[in-house]
């Protein structure tokens, strides 16, 4: 069937159309296609391949006696990666791993858990106030990141309110302050990854059929249920593009962890850091940051098939 339908395929794309109001080809469009689609693909080549192709490349480098790049192929980076190099596996490097991701996936909890309510409330706040407030929530990114986490340095001082409300609560020493620890870091973080929650869950939540909702809360469902079935079953693809843009970003992190913690909280981003300016080991930083890239894939198959599994990854 496909033998005898080919040759007619093949013609009709030769064959004139008309494609609204004008007379063409199906050649034509599908060249005016790949010519409109050009300039993506060209930006994606130059400032996502290649660098990511040049990652790859890197990590299986030599390092130089002083420093820099050999170009001699070795797994050895990746042997060094799994401790099975002359470098080893430090037990450091483990826990900076672990607790990257740790924070990463509590970022990403604690943003879903506010930025959920925050979105449902703004779809059924009144049309007007709409724009307003999903200005007011990309206000905060208008600022520079480094701007925004020094004045997370102040707000958490020994002298400002809030330390001040957990020294008479016990909570802190009379003259400590939330600054520098680790919930700063959170606090940092959650601050920073918020509006990129929101904004995905807000376009999900505001066709959300309410209808759908009273159905199952009608059935005796519990809260659980109408949240499942009600809900999440029709916020899916908002909900997964709310974790992509919450998880990955916040796996390399460490500019927060740098202001509001310090030495004290290394992540995977200042283990990378350190490779390519301190160590001046490119091929391991590489190999290191091709790790990440692997992680982040990773995380990413199982949140969309989680998202199948929900019934919102179609």
């Amino acid at each position: 069937m496909n033998a005898v339908q080919s040759p007619e395929r093949q013609k009709s794309a030769t064959q004139p159309i008309v494609y609204h109001g004008e007379f063409t080809t199906v050649k034509r469009l599908r060249r005016r296609g790949w010519l409109l689609m050009s300039p993506g693909i060209v930006w994606l080549i130059f400032f996502l391949a290649l660098p990511l192709f040049g990652i790859l490349t890197m990590a299986f480098l030599s390092r130089g006696e002083y420093g820099g790049i050999e170009w001699h192929f070795t797994f050895e980076n990746l042997f060094n990666l799994f401790g099975f190099g002359p470098l080893g596996w430090a037990r450091d490097n483990f826990v900076i791993f672990t607790r990257s991701i740790i924070l990463a996936s509590v970022t990403t909890l604690l943003c879903l858990l506010l930025a959920l309510p925050i979105a449902i409330t703004i779809s059924r706040s009144p049309r007007r106030w709409r724009m307003l407030l999903l200005a007011l929530v990309m206000v905060p990114t208008c600022v520079n990141l480094v701007i925004r986490t020094y004045a997370w340095q102040l707000v958490l001082g020994n002298q400002a309110p809030p330390a001040w409300i957990c020294q008479q609560l016990g909570l802190i020493g009379p003259h400590e302050a939330l600054y520098p620890g680790a919930f700063a870091v959170y606090v940092g973080m959650v601050s920073c990854m918020l509006p990129f929650t929101i904004l995905p869950l807000y376009s999900s939540v505001e066709r959300l059929d309410w209808q759908v909702v009273e159905a199952v809360h009608d059935l005796y469902g519990g809260r659980w249920h109408v949240l499942r079935h009600g809900i999440l079953s029709q916020i899916g693809p908002g909900l997964i593009a709310a974790l992509v843009l919450t998880l990955v970003p916040s796996l390399g992190m460490f500019v927060v962890s740098d202001l509001l913690c310090g030495a004290k909280f290394n992540l995977i981003g200042n283990l990378i850091e350190q490779q390519f300016h301190s160590a001046s080991n490119w091929p391991l930083g590489a190999m290191m940051g091709l790790t990440l890239v692997c992680v982040s894939l990773a995380g990413l198959m199982a949140l969309f098939r989680w998202g199948n599994g929900l019934g919102g990854g179609h």
